[in-house]
């Protein structure tokens, strides 16, 4: 049996979408770099990993700090896109067809292809190769390749961040998103009529899907923010792709939906395929609950002091979200709304 390749791949993107640039590199061995005039992060990263299957034969192991790229595979949400005719968990158009359709083709088609995931930006030297290549084929525009490793190659992307689109950055990043912001928060799926789709659930995305359209008329740059916590915050997400606003996810660290059922985990995957831009806060995934629970709570803090404006989902008997609305009134003032997900007749109010 022939030895397994590995094969290290990276996307990058300045602008998100901008300017982009993909790179795959083998170990002591060839690589290749190209780029677009036009692009994002996440379809770098997909051109990246084809564009590495595409050029080398044997079995390959494709390594990327991409979760979108790799858990795709691995935990083949890929079946689930053919069986609902290349639409999402949410019957959406799954985003980026054109460069997936062919990628998964491949892989199906030659059945020799892994992947694994490594940690971007962790001193790994051929991830880092690779990200120094798509950076670099990204800023020049200029393609590059060889049959052995390049020593002299262009600046990484930042530590704990991302030159190229915010994707990775670190708390350190103040700048917040362009726009004018809109961050949706509240209560969990067991307050919102449970974890599968119903009624209640359903209401509170309509409402807050009528609140988003009506400050979409208000400020016209208008993105909306969620953390792609389950309950409140997904449904934040949905309304705003349902009413055409933009929308970015604010990740507290690296795989927050790790614990989730795989079905759960595949929605996750859409909503963030669907974001205008991700910013993951934190480098390292908590590994106890309390640690957990710290950094969510460094995630409120931070979108309170950066975001403009909130709507709180909140039936104004849970004691986190009090003092989670208390923190975002003491920095918002008055442009924090609440919806009562028990009194919806009512509609979002300021409180």
């Amino acid at each position: 049996m022939a030895a397994r390749t590995e094969v290290f791949t990276d996307g990058a993107c300045s602008g998100n979408p901008g300017p982009g640039g993909w790179a795959w590199v083998v170990p002591d061995g060839p690589f290749a770099a190209g780029f677009e005039a036009r692009s994002t992060n996440q379809r770098m990263e997909i051109k990246a990993a084809y564009e590495a299957v595409r050029a080398t034969t044997g079995p390959v192991e494709v390594v990327s700090d991409s979760t979108y790229v790799v858990n795709c595979f691995r935990d083949r949400w890929w079946e689930g896109w053919l069986e609902r005719g290349w639409k999402n968990s949410s019957r959406k158009p799954v985003a980026n067809r054109d460069l997936w359709e062919p990628f998964i083709d491949l892989v199906r088609t030659r059945g020799d292809v892994t992947f694994r995931w490594v940690k971007g930006h962790a001193n790994n030297r051929w991830n880092d190769l690779a990200d120094r290549l798509a950076v670099e084929a990204g800023q020049r525009q200029q393609e590059r390749s060889g049959d052995h490793p390049p020593t002299e190659v262009g600046p990484a992307d930042e530590p704990g961040g991302s030159a190229s689109d915010k994707k990775k950055a670190g708390p350190s990043y103040t700048d917040g998103f362009d726009g004018h912001t809109l961050v949706v928060l509240g209560h969990k799926p067991t307050e919102l009529g449970g974890y599968d789709p119903n009624p209640t659930a359903d209401a509170v995305r309509h409402r807050l899907a009528d609140i988003i359209a009506a400050k979409r008329h208000l400020h016209p740059d208008l993105l909306v923010v969620s953390g792609l916590r389950l309950g409140a915050e997904q449904l934040g997400a949905e309304a705003a792709r349902e009413v055409g606003v933009p929308y970015a996810a604010l990740l507290p660290f690296p795989e927050p939906d790790a614990p989730w059922p795989k079905a759960r985990r595949a929605h996750f995957a859409d909503l963030v395929a669907d974001a205008r831009d991700t910013l993951t806060l934190e480098k390292k995934t908590p590994d106890t609950t309390a640690k957990v629970a710290a950094a969510l709570r460094r995630r409120d803090a931070w979108m309170a002091q950066h975001l403009d404006e909130a709507v709180l989902v909140w039936d104004g008997r849970d004691k986190a979200l009090e003092k989670l609305h208390k923190s975002l009134t003491d920095r918002m003032g008055d442009e924090v709304w609440v919806v009562d997900p028990t009194e919806l007749t009512t509609g979002g109010r300021r409180r």
